[in-house]
């Protein structure tokens, strides 16, 4: 891909993280040929690094696509990120909005609009000790069901043992093994149509990260807990 086409912001971030995830990781990729190479889409990923939005948007451009990312409003606020964040033309989520669908309108119109919207469904890294995936927030269910966009579910293993959550440094050398890997669409054609109930959006949520842990299970080996990790629960 062209990094031209991706304007100041997002190719200076592509410039910088590109060779350096060359010198600290060894990739290990699967699946991009399950990325649509045009039209709307979401891309649903386990979150469990510092450095896994970089190592998963190399993987996303590489398979053509330009990722566009939903975060939390108050990234949008902070003094050098959020130059960053509008300059990539980045997507918002205003949590705590008392609308739900308003709160996630602009990444309603990115998908709309032809774009590839990668979230994160847990809302942040996990916090599951063995860094399996935690229980998950409903936007995600909440965007599929409002656009029918497919959404591809992602795992990814090994960042988390080059930058781990809460860690105050990175341990880049050896260079730490990174995979990643994308599955076929989610099928959620037993939902369409339905109203956007509390629990229908949980049904959709819960079966988008079964997925994703499919997936993970696959990379990693071993099985995850059998009580999902609650972060609310634990806090």
């Amino acid at each position: 891909m062209r990094y031209g086409r991706l304007g100041f912001w997002y190719r200076l971030v592509v410039v910088v993280a590109r060779p350096s995830l060359a010198l600290t990781t060894r990739r290990e990729w699967h699946g991009q040929d399950l990325i649509p190479r045009d039209g709307g889409f979401i891309l649903a990923a386990n979150h469990i690094s510092y450095v896994d939005p970089m190592s998963l948007g190399i993987y996303v451009l590489e398979a053509g696509r330009v990722p566009k990312y939903l975060a939390k409003s108050s990234l949008f606020e902070r003094p050098l990120i959020k130059h960053v964040f509008i300059g990539a033309n980045q997507i918002p989520v205003y949590r705590g909005t008392a609308d739900a669908s308003r709160a996630l309108s602009a990444a309603v119109d990115a998908v709309n609009n032809g774009d590839c919207l990668l979230i994160y469904p847990e809302g942040s890294a996990t916090r599951d000790p063995d860094c399996w995936p935690m229980k998950a927030r409903t936007g995600v269910a909440r965007l599929a069901l409002m656009t029918g966009a497919p959404v591809i579910p992602v795992a990814q293993w090994g960042p988390q043992k080059l930058w781990r959550y809460k860690a105050k440094f990175p341990h880049p050398f050896p260079p730490k093994k990174v995979q990643v890997v994308a599955g076929a669409p989610v099928d959620l054609s037993a939902y369409a149509g339905k109203p956007l109930t509390a629990e229908v959006l949980r049904e959709v949520t819960d079966l988008i990260m079964a997925r994703i842990t499919d997936l993970l299970i696959e990379l990693r080996g071993g099985q995850p807990p059998a009580v999902t990790y609650d972060p609310k629960l634990a806090a």
